[in-house]
């Protein structure tokens, strides 16, 4: 298990496999039951109030049952985290992440979608009925209507499948959007990983990747 360095004690920037690496073994932690909870004294937040150097991005769905540090065991400085509705990406999104990779020198996103996921159940039934939501919401379920079709088109009908398209949708819109991510990626420092998170099991299972992280330690089976 890898050690856990106080944020902003020393700045030793991560591989994208390293980064990953420590993203797996906290989440082992959390399903076990044996969360270590780091960097969330008073010291810590005291520290990290001199700088971030976050060692990774979590991109997920705002669900309150996927709390992006508790889910993965990290603390204050880890992890620099943004998360909309069924992980959909807009430009703030864009601008979030270029933010975490340009300016913090982040190596790893991870796009951490979920089971039972809300939003794909909504735009299921809005495809389904052709009822598509008023007010704001609107635009969260027609983010996420390409990736309901492109999974119809494969025969992939069930909302776990269709949250899996969905997964990989978003990682590869990341990449094609992004003129600096898509460089960094070609470059070998930074990587994307499309994860799933299971709301029951508290598995973070990676299902997609855009670039090197290495052998992929896997958690548990989807």
């Amino acid at each position: 298990m890898g050690t856990l360095t106080p944020p902003g004690a020393t700045h030793e920037r991560l591989t994208p496999a390293a980064a990953w690496a420590r993203i797996v073994e906290g989440n082992e932690r959390f399903q076990r039951g044996e969360s270590a909870h780091p960097h969330q004294s008073v010291q810590s937040r005291e520290r990290v109030a001199e700088g971030q150097h976050p060692f990774a991005i979590l991109f997920g769905c705002a669900d309150s049952r996927v709390a992006a540090e508790i889910v993965v065991d990290q603390g204050l400085g880890d992890v620099f985290v943004v998360r909309t509705a069924g992980h959909v990406v807009d430009p703030s999104v864009l601008g979030s992440l270029e933010f975490g990779v340009d300016i913090l020198d982040i190596p790893l996103i991870v796009v951490l979608a979920h089971s039972s996921c809300g939003a794909i159940a909504a735009t299921l039934a809005a495809v389904d009925t052709g009822a598509i939501p008023g007010g704001f919401l609107r635009d969260i379920v027609e983010r996420v209507v390409p990736s309901v079709l492109a999974a119809q088109r494969a025969e992939l009908t069930s909302p776990d499948d269709v949250g899996r398209e969905h997964l990989r949708h978003t990682t590869e819109l990341i990449a094609e959007r992004s003129a600096s991510i898509a460089r960094r990626i070609a470059e070998g420092s930074l990587a994307i990983v499309g994860a799933r998170y299971d709301l029951a099991t508290g598995a973070t299972i990676p299902l997609t990747v855009i670039g090197d992280v290495g052998a992929w330690p896997t958690i548990g089976s989807d």
